[in-house]
């Protein structure tokens, strides 16, 4: 198709006369059957890419999206434009599920949009082995790479994904890679070096600031940009409890603030959103949960009153402002103990080789024909490893051979009765009233709920466990009862003869080991950036490879002759060596008593108090100790635990 016809298809699809850069050089060559990854600005029309190739190729395009959100956002717009698009995601119940399944076997579904973790139902590979699929498109692509920020675990698996799917052609979409990360991620789908559109990252619009942090004055630095600022803005914070206790500050000054975290229930967070979609001057102080999805072209600036997690996150952040086109601001409120905190946080997410043998071990001893059986939260503090770590444990483990994923299933069902029992049962013929009468005496009802082992009753019924979950179902739809369903299973089939493989540990510890490294020295460089003596705008460019920007923009801090020295703001807890041994004797005779030692990294953590499945199931949270060292970076009170015990 040349580039006449393909402007032709963009007007007639999307009412666009013309493309944007990078957009009709990476339809051209998808459609010359070229897989393809494009590194475009946030905002600058990634989607357009896949949406218009897709309506030009002859089968299924499969989108993997990290956001719920997000793929709502697409499936509505392709709608709009008359383009048959669906998703498969948690939100559907069983007859919206089965349309989809069915509208995308009869070929009526042009693109569907799925998440990552839908890979690991065994029942949906085999659906969708059974489609033709003309092109796998992943969005926020950069989650791929181990070098990138977002880094999720199940991504990694993509590759051997589309392998085993024989799906031709490859679409990666991402706003934020570097050149390392770019690399990786075409190597991982043997995407040609020709085959990598990069359209310019510099940002004429932005202007960025770093304000040095002062102590004592900080909110009131903060108090002093958000009120020489127009229009709608976000404030980024680290911690939940910051977002609250900032938003409240500056509503006390009359700015129309408020607050945004995951802390809050999803119908909240929904309508702040709807409120700041439609707002001119509304500001919304928010962890990093806020931002995905806000497709909000007028954000006229951006604060970071605490350090982003990366220069990948704060590019990421800050490119939300100024979509329109028009100036916009862009602050950083830097300080070093911020710094402390962000490096805090990695050093609490490797796993310790005591916990990885854990993991093995609960693999041997609980396997049954080769099949194992996990669930994440008991799995979690069983090994004493956090759930997101777990989470790529087992991916992990699953690129080394040594588990396969099945399917996923729900242990556990509660459930209410909106009506009378006795009525319900009254809508049935005999023989349906007995099977339910058992059901419902197998339920364990506390007050208002019940609870019940759908598994378990099945087997002692000798019932199939799915002729259960549909009558439960069934009075679900039909209103009779209120159904939810709690504690996911992961089952896995087990290559039992990697598992006394001792490497596998060693290749464990090396992996995590060598993650913790890099991710620390991801926040030195951040730190480093912050602080240059050069022009900033074009030294964000050239971090993610773009050599076009100018050297000198006339728009950023530095350019004005400001040139940032971050400083320490509070007063660093001094360590007590000799009151080290104090704090953790509680914690030591706790742990024994649940069968964990306490190591030296293990011990760091409770002073620093960074939270770990053992903490919680001992309330160390309660002891004297915890966190009593927050404010010292992790490395020397280990150091320091390790020359007193």
């Amino acid at each position: 198709m040349n580039q006449t016809q393909l402007q032709q298809a963009l007007k007639h699809h999307f009412n666009f006369d013309v493309f944007r850069e990078g957009q009709g050089q990476t339809i051209s060559q998808l459609l010359a059957g070229h897989s393809s990854l494009a590194v475009f600005p946030t905002g600058s029309g990634k989607s357009l890419c896949y949406q218009l190739t897709a309506l030009l190729l002859p089968h299924l395009t499969l989108v993997v999206s990290p956001l719920l959100a997000l793929m709502k956002d697409q499936v509505d717009f392709l709608n709009s434009k008359g383009i048959a698009a669906a998703s498969l995601d948690s939100s559907l119940d069983k007859d919206s599920y089965f349309d989809v399944v069915n509208r995308v076997r009869q070929g009526e579904i042009k693109i569907l949009m799925v998440s990552v973790e839908r890979f690991k139902n065994e029942r949906f590979r085999q659906f969708i082995n059974s489609v033709a699929i003309s092109m796998l498109v992943v969005d926020e692509a950069h989650c791929i790479s181990e070098w990138g920020h977002n880094f999720r675990p199940d991504y990694l698996k993509l590759p051997q994904y589309r392998e085993e799917l024989n799906i031709p052609l490859v679409l990666l979409l991402t706003a934020t890679a570097t050149k390392k990360v770019k690399q990786d991620m075409a190597a991982k789908f043997q995407i040609q070096q020709q085959h990598i559109v990069q359209t310019g990252f510099y940002r004429h619009n932005l202007d960025l600031s770093v304000i040095p942090a002062v102590a004592g004055q900080k909110t009131q630095q903060l108090v002093d940009v958000v009120k020489s600022q127009q229009g709608c803005g976000i404030v980024y914070v680290t911690l939940q409890q910051t977002a609250a206790s900032v938003a409240t500050i500056l509503a006390d000054q009359g700015i129309n603030a408020v607050a945004y975290h995951a802390g809050l229930g999803a119908e909240q967070r929904q309508m702040i959103q709807n409120q700041f979609m439609q707002s001119d001057n509304q500001v919304v102080v928010a962890t990093i949960a806020f931002g995905m999805g806000i497709d909000k072209s007028d954000i006229r600036f951006v604060v970071h009153y605490d350090l982003p997690k990366s220069i990948e996150n704060y590019s990421q952040e800050i490119g939300r402002a100024g979509r329109d086109g028009n100036p916009s601001n862009c602050f950083v409120l830097g300080n070093l103990d911020d710094v402390t905190t962000l490096e805090n946080f990695v050093y609490g997410d490797t796993p310790e080789a005591t916990s990885l043998q854990r993991f093995f071990n609960d693999i041997r001893e609980q396997s049954q024909d080769n099949l194992w059986q996990c669930q994440i939260y008991s799995l979690s503090q069983t090994t004493n490893i956090r759930q997101l770590t777990l989470k790529t444990v087992l991916v992990q483990c699953e690129l080394l051979g040594l588990l396969t994923a099945k399917y996923s299933y729900f242990a556990e069902y509660r459930y209410f009765f909106k009506s009378d029992k006795e009525s319900v049962l009254a809508k049935f013929n005999p023989e349906r009233q007995a099977f339910l009468n058992q059901l419902f005496d197998a339920t364990d009802f506390k007050k208002k709920w019940g609870s019940i082992d759908v598994s378990e009753f099945a087997m002692q019924s000798g019932l199939e466990r799915s002729r259960v979950l549909s009558a439960l179902e069934y009075l679900h739809e039909q209103g009779d009862i209120e159904l939810e369903s709690k504690q996911l299973v992961d089952v896995y089939a087990v290559n039992s003869s990697l598992l006394d493989n001792n490497e596998l540990l060693s290749q464990l510890t090396d992996y995590f080991a060598s993650n913790e490294k890099s991710e620390v020295a991801r926040i030195n460089t951040m730190l480093r950036y912050f602080q240059l003596n050069t022009c900033l705008s074009y030294n964000l460019a050239r971090y993610f490879d773009d050599q076009g920007a100018p050297n000198s923009c006339g728009h950023c801090s530095v350019c004005r002759g400001q040139v940032a020295k971050l400083q320490y703001i509070d007063t660093q807890k001094q360590l007590v060596e000799n009151q080290i041994n104090d704090y953790l004797t509680p914690l030591d005779i706790a742990l024994n008593g649940q069968g964990f030692e306490l190591s030296d990294t293990l011990a760091a953590r409770f002073l620093t108090g960074l939270t770990q499945p053992v903490f919680t199931k001992v309330k160390a949270s309660k002891m004297a100790g915890y966190a009593v060292y927050d404010t010292v970076p992790f490395e020397l009170v280990k150091s320091a635990v390790a020359r007193n015990r």
